[in-house]
């Protein structure tokens, strides 16, 4: 079972609607329909398995259920699943995103399509696709700041040229290690560790990729005393630092640990994902 709903509303994706019962949702260079299964149509044709279907949910659960708090997470929402998602428009994404609210974020990706992207339809619907890199490596940073990037203009800029330009090859990491492709993503200016870890866990299959911010550092609090003891500002060092601990304690499916203790603690505060 796939929580299509609950997944789309989880922060890790941000240009989705739904209407009638169908999420549809813009993918780079595609628009995708998803019904109520996760079954995805895709306007280009192409298969897509946005889900992860090809995930052995079984023994990612057993792999991440070693503690409480991820267990209580993963009976409250069973069918939570990680995405794999365009890369580049997950960069741009998680780029703008830094200091910035979920609706803001959405805001910002919606101008940046609707001003870059090409127009497509599907099921009689108009939407902008996400423009690719070339297309907004031409923009300008005032253009892109008046997207409400704000001083993150500059951050999409150079990300979308060194993607054009190929120096950083987004859809070539998916086959290298965590270390490579960490090192490569953070590359990109304005890019620290939290964004090169949601970058690689939402779109270059790294699920041992594990996001560090205020939400994930609360509920590791209550996963063990170890975590806990380390409460405080969350330094370059002191990230390293948790996210080894984090991938050593989970395991190799650490990224999946982290989506439902991120989503758990988020609705625990009653902040709203629209």
């Amino acid at each position: 079972m796939i929580d299509v709903a609950g997944t789309l509303n989880s922060g890790q994706a941000f240009l989705w609607e739904e209407h009638e019962g169908t999420w549809y949702g813009v993918d780079g260079q595609d628009v995708l329909a998803v019904d109520g299964s996760g079954r995805a149509r895709a306007l280009s044709g192409r298969g897509r398995d946005l889900f992860r279907r090809r995930d052995d949910m079984g023994r990612v659960l057993g792999s991440i259920s070693r503690d409480a708090a991820v267990r209580r997470a993963v009976r409250r929402y069973p069918g939570l699943r990680i995405l794999d998602q365009d890369p580049f428009q997950c960069l741009v994404s998680f780029i703008v995103s830094s200091n910035s609210s979920i609706q803001k974020i959405r805001s910002c990706l919606r101008r940046i399509a609707g001003r870059f992207g090409e127009e497509a339809e599907l099921d009689g619907r108009a939407f902008r696709l996400f423009p690719d890199a070339g297309r907004l490596a031409g923009a300008t940073a005032a253009q892109i700041r008046g997207c409400g990037a704000g001083y993150r203009a500059r951050y999409v800029r150079d990300a979308a040229r060194m993607v054009r330009d190929g120096r950083v090859d987004l859809p070539g990491l998916r086959g290298a290690g965590y270390a490579e492709a960490r090192e490569a993503v953070m590359s990109v200016p304005g890019v620290g560790a939290k964004v090169a870890d949601c970058v690689m866990l939402f779109s270059l299959d790294k699920l041992d990729a594990f996001p560090l911010d205020r939400w994930v550092l609360r509920a590791l609090g209550r996963c063990r005393g170890r975590f806990a003891a380390r409460a405080g500002a969350l330094t370059p060092r002191r990230y390293e630092e948790l996210h080894d601990e984090a991938v050593g304690y989970f395991g190799p499916y650490a990224g999946y640990a982290q989506q439902f203790l991120f989503k758990a603690e988020r609705d625990g505060a009653g902040r709203g994902w629209a």
